[in-house]
């Protein structure tokens, strides 16, 4: 039986806030590779020296990755082994990676993702909602398309998932009131893992009101918001039926 192809590519996943949340195989691996692709190599420099680990380092993020894929597949073709990290969470998730790995196994570069920290996962358990399906959304788009997307979600029955940054949420929870409903169930979750982590959960609009009116807002924010009520979806398809029966 001929030996499995070595791993040239490791997705590894850091802490989103607490330092302790890295996994014992991250630190091996960490600590084995040649190179580290890091999304802002100080962030990333802090990690690494808190574990004990010198490595090389190359800067890998989301305004430079089209033009340093060619160089790393020709450093990973020749065997240099690598490991792709995020300034916090798993890399690929709303972060840079997914180009580079579609390199990687479009040319049989064997590539392994590490199980770790991502932020959506705790966000999503704490809210009490619904966690046997749901969806992604990431970031919403800033300007074009924001207003598509948000109405391709009115119907959405599963719990929804998104990013935002402080200085966007409040206006992202007005949206959603405005098209989901002011009474829609959400909840907001920021510095996670963190000394000063916050969860707070009710409807949209009292979200929304409750972040406008504070004097700043700090941490990455995860925004977890109820799907559509079962009910509602049966109301609107019986009166679609007789609609159809006029």
């Amino acid at each position: 039986m001929a030996d499995a192809p070595k791993t040239l590519l490791y997705l590894v996943p850091t802490p989103i806030g607490n330092l302790e949340d890295i996994t014992l195989r991250a630190i091996r691996i960490l600590g084995e590779v040649d190179t580290v692709l890091a999304e802002d190599t100080r962030t990333s420099g802090r990690l690494l020296q808190h574990l004990g680990l010198k490595k090389p380092m190359l800067s890998y993020h989301l305004h430079n990755e089209h033009q340093q894929v060619q160089r790393l597949l020709e450093r990973l073709e020749r065997g240099e082994t690598m490991a792709l990290v995020s300034d916090a969470g798993t890399p690929g998730i709303s972060d840079p990676g997914f180009l580079l790995v579609r390199e990687c196994l479009a040319r049989g570069l064997r590539v392994e993702c590490l199980p770790g920290a991502t932020a959506f996962v705790p966000a999503l358990l704490k809210s009490g909602f619904g966690a046997e399906r749901f969806t992604f959304e990431g970031f919403l788009p800033v300007k074009k398309g924001r207003q598509t997307r948000l109405q391709e979600l009115v119907h959405e029955h599963r719990t929804m998932i998104f990013y935002e940054s402080p200085h966007r949420i409040v206006k992202t929870l007005e949206q959603l009131a405005g098209v989901l409903g002011s009474e829609r169930p959400a909840s907001v979750s920021r510095e996670l893992t963190k000394l000063f982590e916050e969860t707070v959960t009710a409807p949209l609009a009292e979200l929304a009101a409750n972040f406008a009116a504070r004097a700043a807002i700090k941490g990455e924010i995860v925004l977890v918001v109820q799907g559509r009520e079962k009910e509602e979806r049966i109301k609107e398809d019986r009166y679609k039926n007789d609609d159809r029966d006029e």
